[in-house]
């Protein structure tokens, strides 16, 4: 499929889950827009709840790992969190840099947009900015942030080169990145892969765990670190919507894997 079709596919999809709840986003995996709602597969989600600066509204239920618990945030950082969404990651990455320091959320959607600036207008947060932007060209200037974080969103950008490469770009020298994200251990099936729903969740937009690694090592990263590691599947139930029974057992015969995954690396 055609990257512009693909980005617009996203776009649409996050639009429809801006819209609606929480527990309606945790139905399934990859937000109950996605055809797969009737099973409760919450196999990605993290924990917020008890996190210091945590706001249940701006909380979707759609990552894959809490960035923040190893991106080394210091009071008076500048954050950029790619794929903001409601803006989850970034009230809690504003606790950590506190008033001297600022927060700056990037979502592609501005459905997504708008939800965290109305968020935003429940605090009385001044150093925290919501804006519309695609991650392959970010509108943003160069050595502007200490720390990027994200959260189970790259796996959606078609083109990670030109994704990474811009976090390289606006990362100030000796900044770093922190980001949580779904990667692929063994080839999905093509009918997963092509099936242009999943893609908009949480799978099939995914690299192979070594190809993703040499993505941020070809962007110029150093010191690249997998911080947390964890396996997990896709249930029968969903697997059924796009293989047939035999497709089914050979996928689940072979060596590989989903995996959620938090990195992190440095621009020195």
């Amino acid at each position: 499929m055609d990257p512009k079709e693909l980005k617009l596919i996203v776009k649409e999809k996050y639009g429809e889950i801006a819209d609606q709840s929480r527990e309606q986003n945790q139905s399934s995996c990859c937000g109950s827009t996605c055809g797969c709602n009737s099973t409760d597969t919450t196999i990605f989600t993290a924990d917020y709840s008890q996190l210091e600066g945590y706001m249940e509204e701006a909380d979707l239920g759609l990552g894959c790992g809490i960035p923040t618990e190893f991106a080394g945030i210091n009071k008076g950082d500048h954050i950029l969190d790619l794929g903001s969404g409601a803006g989850n990651d970034c009230f809690v990455a504003r606790w950590m840099t506190g008033e001297t320091g600022s927060v700056t959320g990037l979502d592609f959607t501005q459905k997504m947009v708008d939800k965290a600036r109305e968020n935003l207008s429940k605090t009385n947060y001044t150093n925290i900015d919501f804006v519309p932007g695609d991650i392959e060209e970010m509108p943003l200037p160069n050595d502007k942030f200490d720390v990027v974080l994200s959260n189970c969103v790259l796996n959606l950008v078609p083109d990670k080169e030109k994704a990474f490469s811009e976090i390289f770009r606006v990362l100030k020298k000796g900044g770093h990145f922190c980001i949580s994200d779904v990667v692929l251990l063994g080839e999905l099936p093509d009918k997963l892969r092509n099936e242009a729903e999943m893609y908009a969740g949480c799978v099939s937009g995914a690299l192979q765990k070594e190809d993703y690694l040499a993505v941020i090592h070809k962007a110029g990263f150093t010191n690249v670190e997998v911080k947390r590691e964890i396996q997990t599947s896709i249930p029968d139930e969903i697997l059924l919507a796009y293989l047939d029974q035999v497709e089914l057992e050979k996928y689940k015969a072979k060596e590989q894997g989903i995996f959620s995954i938090t990195v992190v690396g440095i621009k020195e």
